[in-house]
């Protein structure tokens, strides 16, 4: 039975594409992310399984996504990376990267298009989506767990199978 650690790893792997980052860059914060002290690349690579140059990468990424910081770690030559422990943190980060990465140009893209165009409704669908983020991004992790939990899905009931 696999542990509830290697579960924590496949599970923010599967979600890593999900929210648009690598599957190795989730490994690595999974692996990150509850260390009790912070894993240097080696450490990450003997606990993931990827290669040097995919650890590298991924947390090039990460790092690029504000979602991990490097640490010189104490009286060695080494970096120890290091995430929020807070989930809602990790959240705002990613949210923030989104913003920058993805919504933001789109907006700038539609702003140069001619106003006859016909994008009217998408650029205000759009700059909704960022204002509603931007919104988000000034909320505390209480704040923030009270948005969402009013959007959160009811839990599935089992389906009774009919005897034919």
């Amino acid at each position: 039975m696999p542990s509830p650690r290697s579960d924590l790893v496949a599970i923010f792997t599967d979600a890593a594409t999900l929210i648009g980052i690598s599957r190795p860059a989730g490994q690595c914060l999974a692996t990150i992310w509850r260390a009790p002290d912070p894993p240097d690349a080696d450490a990450i690579m003997a606990a993931t399984g990827l290669s040097r140059s995919a650890v590298s990468t991924a947390l090039k990424e990460l790092r690029e996504a504000g979602m991990v910081q490097g640490e010189r770690l104490h009286g060695t030559r080494r970096d120890g990376y290091s995430a929020p422990e807070d989930a809602w943190a990790l959240l705002r980060q990613h949210l923030a990267l989104r913003l920058r990465r993805d919504l933001m140009p789109l907006l700038d893209r539609l702003a140069a298009l001619p106003a006859d165009s016909g994008a009217a409704d998408l650029t205000a669908m759009l700059a909704s989506v960022s204002a509603w983020v931007e919104a988000l991004l000034r909320m505390t992790p209480a704040e923030m767990e009270r948005e969402f939990a009013h959007a959160a899905p009811e839990p599935r009931s089992k389906k009774k199978k009919k005897k034919g």
